[in-house]
């Protein structure tokens, strides 16, 4: 019995061919970011949480070893992230011209040179003169290759009015990731010519983080949580007003903690928060059922959990104004916005469409996903519980169950990291259906 292959005509042909260029391009940026993940960030993070319980003082490791980790963590692994999926955006907005995907790769080189270089600079002291500059200008050579092909690419007057919102606030907060990384360099710039050891001073570095998380990381976790909530958890649609209020209301905290009004900017911040759950109706119940298909039941409740991790953070950040004296508190704060809510989300979320970004695959394995969440959000809460009372002094046991944190959250990634990195070397799942 024969089988009558399907005619693709020329414009089929090369929007086909356009697809698989940009999956080719999306899948290098997730294969690096994982990377990053692993091995700079994660690893990295591990031995140094390791050393500071052994010496019971957070200044048993240089500061520039901490930094460099932050800075594996935003710009390696989560970093890449944005940028290979805003490139694969182009292609869903039909693009089909060479130059989008031969700027992937261009920014894809550039961009991941940078931030090795930087890392290898703060962490080894070697040469960081020179690599902290050059660093910057890849990373900013970088993303205006990525921000050259993004721009051309904006919505119509056709577009959805239920899709402004969203596409909005990730286009903002792509703007934001591009002053983000302008400062970034420009403080490196800085050090290298007058700093005097390769770690940013404490506050300049502070508000870079703020810049980082709230200006970018967060709006744009909450513009595509409203592209894609209201069909994976069943949610109603987004309510465009408070999400709007909700980014308001974070840019207005982002620029009371750069003019150094600490106070202003966490209750700014905590609102703002507040808002976007009430915008994304992410903790009421979903008035048609989640879409689960190859991906683990507990992914809507991961989602939901994420922003309570979101919610603890700001309240530990208003709490660190008043009664830190050693960090603890504030590291607590920081660690439960970027481990649990950025991270979380991102296991969720990244595990339900990575897998479609990088050649519609099939996710590798529902139970890694469950593991790499489950121990991810155990690691997150013993962190987040036990640093202040180690830090602060409160309780001295407290130092022993550090380690045990860090090594539950480095099997969380690695566990995420196997399950994407075998899903993207699987087949695609139509040739997969075929051969069975």
């Amino acid at each position: 019995m024969s089988t009558q292959l399907p005619i693709v005509n020329a414009s089929d042909a090369s929007r086909i061919i356009a697809e698989r260029r940009s999956q080719r391009v999306v899948t290098a940026f997730i294969l690096s970011g994982l990377i990053f993940l692993l091995l700079p960030g994660s690893f990295f993070g591990v031995w140094n949480l390791l050393s500071i319980s052994q010496g019971h003082r957070p200044e048993s490791i240089p500061q520039a070893w901490l930094q460099a980790h932050g800075q594996a963590q935003i710009f390696g692994w989560i970093g890449s992230f944005i940028l290979g999926i805003g490139f694969y955006s182009l292609t869903k907005m039909k693009t089909t011209k060479a130059f989008p995907v031969y700027a992937g790769w261009v920014a894809w080189f550039l961009w991941t040179a940078g931030v090795l270089l930087r890392w290898f600079g703060g962490v080894s002291g070697e040469a960081w003169r020179i690599l902290f500059p050059l660093s910057a200008l890849l990373q900013i050579a970088g993303f205006i290759a990525f921000y050259l092909s993004v721009r051309r690419h904006r919505p119509t007057a056709a577009t959805d009015p239920k899709d402004k919102a969203w596409m909005n606030l990730v286009t903002w907060a792509t703007l934001a990731f591009l002053l983000t990384v302008a400062a970034n360099g420009g403080m490196a710039l800085h050090q290298a010519v007058y700093g005097d050891s390769p770690a940013l001073p404490h506050w300049p570095n502070q508000q870079l983080v703020v810049l980082a998380v709230w200006g970018v990381l967060a709006p744009t976790i909450w513009g595509f949580n409203a592209r894609w909530l209201p069909v994976f958890l069943g949610l109603r649609p987004t309510n465009q007003k408070a999400l709007y209020a909700a980014y308001a209301l974070s840019v207005f905290g982002v620029v009371a903690t750069l003019l150094g009004s600490l106070p202003v900017s966490e209750v700014s911040l905590l609102i703002a928060s507040l808002f976007a759950i009430e915008a994304l109706h992410v903790w009421a119940p979903s008035v048609h059922p989640p879409k689960l298909l190859h991906v683990h039941r507990s992914f809507p409740a991961f989602v939901r959990l994420a922003y309570a991790w979101l919610v603890v953070s700001c309240l530990l950040s208003i709490m660190a104004i008043r009664w830190d004296t050693a960090g603890g508190i504030w590291g607590a704060s920081r660690h439960a916005l970027t481990v649990g809510f950025v991270g979380v989300m991102v296991f969720a979320i990244g595990q339900r469409v990575l897998p479609a970004f990088c050649g519609m695959r099939v996710l590798w394995s529902e139970g890694l996903m469950a593991w790499s969440l489950y121990l991810l959000f155990l690691g997150c809460l013993m962190r987040v519980t036990m640093e202040p009372l180690a830090y602060e002094g409160i309780w001295i046991a407290a130092w022993k169950v550090l380690p045990v944190s860090a090594v539950t959250e480095l099997t969380a990634v690695s566990l995420f990291a196997i399950n994407i990195g075998v899903t993207i070397f699987r087949a695609p799942a139509h040739l997969m259906h075929r051969s069975n």
